[in-house]
Parts: structure tokens; sequence; C-alpha cells
């Protein structure tokens, strides 16, 4: 492993810890000056592809999903590590399936879910992106739908 200090090409691994997204985290330790840095390896699977409303497929993409998640928490009380974390179980979930194939809609569909149950605004955001809201009709059905679900979980009336 190549030192990002130093650029010396021998380290060594001075501690290796499993993740919960099925990587593995080795800290790392250069031979030539001395200094420590993280790596990560993740097992490499079967390419997946996207399928786009368009019906064109494309590879699939962390840094998108994780780019757009990240647009719709833009202000909210959301850390790097939860939306990390978000990231993180929608890909399980996604490569769990086991088909070279999914659609935009279907993680779409699972990227609002998640946002839906750690901040309402998120969602919101995401869904009239994803949604293509076209009024501000449609923004308030959906803000209903939260509220009503809100009172529902809540009790009130």
């Amino acid at each position: 492993m190549k030192c990002p200090f130093c650029g010396g090409k021998d380290s060594e691994v001075i501690d290796t810890r499993h993740t919960n997204n099925s990587s593995i985290r080795r800290r790392r330790v250069c031979e030539s000056c001395g200094k420590r840095f993280t790596t990560y390896e993740k097992i490499e699977t079967v390419p997946l592809m996207v399928v786009k409303k368009s019906d064109i497929r494309e590879p699939y993409d962390r840094a998108k999903l994780e780019g757009g998640i990240i647009r719709a928490c833009h202000k909210r009380p959301i850390s790097v590590t939860q939306i990390s974390a978000i990231v993180d179980n929608l890909e399980s979930q996604i490569y769990a399936r086991d088909e070279r194939e999914i659609s935009s809609a279907e993680i779409g569909e699972m990227v609002m879910e998640a946002l839906r149950e750690v901040d309402d605004v998120a969602y919101v955001r995401f869904a009239s992106v994803y949604r293509e809201f076209k009024d501000v009709d449609t923004f308030l059905h959906e803000i209903e739908k939260i509220a009503k679900k809100k009172n529902n979980v809540t009790g009130k009336k």
C-alpha cells in the first residue's frame, strides 16, 4: 500500500476491524516516514446497473446516491455519520437483492422511506425532486400525509 504522505511503498498493518457495511478497515503505519493512515477494503461485487426512467442503463454510483441524500439533508440536524449510515444501509439492501439491475424508481422509493424515518423536511425535499412536484398543492398534500401519520402515532386528532 502506497503511503499518502511520502509515497513509500511499504506499510505495516497495525489494526484490522470489520465495519458494518461489509468492508474491512485497516490502520497502517508507513515504514519509510512512520506516519499512520487508514484504508478500507471492500469486496468487489458483480457490477450493478441502474435502469433509469428513460430505460437507459448506467452503472450504480454510490456517490450519486450519497449526493442526493446530502442535498436533501442540507441545513438539517443530520450528521455526516448518519448520512453515511443511511447510504450504507441502502447499499446493503440493494446488493442483498442479488440482482444485476435495479430501477432508479426502486432506489428513489428506498431513499424516501429511509429519509421519512430520519427527518420529515429532508424527506419532502427529496420527494419533491424525485416525484417532480409541479405545484404547491402537491407539496401541501405530501405535508398533510406526514402530519396525519404523526397524529396517528401520537394519538392526536
